[in-house]
């Protein structure tokens, strides 16, 4: 049975809770409802009843289309009419990409030379321009620029974006409606659009519920910040977790600061040995 959200929100003054049900409603025609699941071995095996908020399932096959949907759904006509633009290694490069196909509009994403191809494929098929780019940071921003600039496009940050936020946290409002009296909710952590989302749904509609952070000791920026009190940025990450090595941005970073308990860091070795598990339910 779902739980009634509204006597949950311990702050009814705050626009945080009605900016992420708006969302939730908002981008509902574009997105899946992705299922909860449980599993037997893994309860064992850790001694508590885990829930799997199944975001592989979403749309182009991650928790990205959330965030890009929201995002681009808040752009005006007239924005959207000269289209959207983005850096993005993958999944928020095809988010972003199948958002705009759904709606009509040209979707420009700068991605690195380096993104796998796989990613590369998936955006062209969802009818998205990629601009090819050296793998840094700095090569990235200056590409988009000069994107921005010859198209005139609505530049959507990947995560480190108001209304991306909001459209990653619905997947945590979604699981906090479907299970209730949850002790932890547990997000990895990249840019930190999710778990910045994840620790504001949990916030606004289950302050009981706490919200930890799963990062790789190779790229484990949000853990040296969660150590230091402030923002360290990524340093030449090493990790097999392609879509969590960048750094943590300063909208994502107060929020995690605040309302994000602990960040465990996982092993490369860890990462490898359980992508290739297979569970029986």
């Amino acid at each position: 049975m779902k739980q009634s959200l509204a006597p949950l929100i311990p702050h009814p003054s705050s626009l945080i809770p009605k900016k992420m049900l708006a969302a939730h409603s908002r981008i509902q025609p574009y997105i899946h409802r992705t299922p909860v699941l449980t599993c037997q071995t893994l309860d064992k095996m850790a001694g508590a009843s885990l829930f799997f908020k199944c975001e592989n399932f979403q749309k182009m096959g991650a928790f990205k289309m959330r965030g890009a949907a929201n995002a681009i759904l808040q752009l005006t006509e007239e924005e959207r009419q000269r289209g959207v633009a983005t850096h993005s290694s993958g999944n928020f490069a095809q988010a972003m990409a199948l958002s705009a196909q759904m709606l009509g509009i040209p979707a420009y994403i700068v991605m690195p030379s380096n993104s796998p191809e796989v990613k590369k494929a998936a955006v062209r098929g969802y009818g998205g321009e990629i601009i090819e780019c050296e793998p840094n940071l700095a090569a990235r921003e200056e590409t988009l620029a000069k994107v921005v600039e010859r198209t005139g496009a609505a530049f959507i940050h990947p995560f480190n974006d108001d209304n991306v936020i909001m459209g990653q946290g619905t997947a945590a409002l979604e699981l906090l409606q479907d299970v209730e009296n949850l002790d932890i909710i547990i997000s990895p952590v990249g840019g930190g659009g999710l778990l910045a989302g994840t620790a504001l749904a949990a916030h606004h509609f289950s302050p009981k519920t706490k919200v930890w952070a799963g990062e790789p000791a190779g790229a484990n920026d949000a853990w040296q910040s969660k150590q230091a009190g402030k923002i360290i940025p990524q340093n030449n990450p090493q990790t097999i977790a392609d879509g969590l090595r960048t750094s943590l941005g300063d909208k994502t970073w107060p929020i995690i600061r605040d309302h994000v308990e602990r960040v465990v860091l996982v092993e490369e070795d860890e990462i490898i040995a359980c992508s290739g598990c297979s569970w029986s339910a």
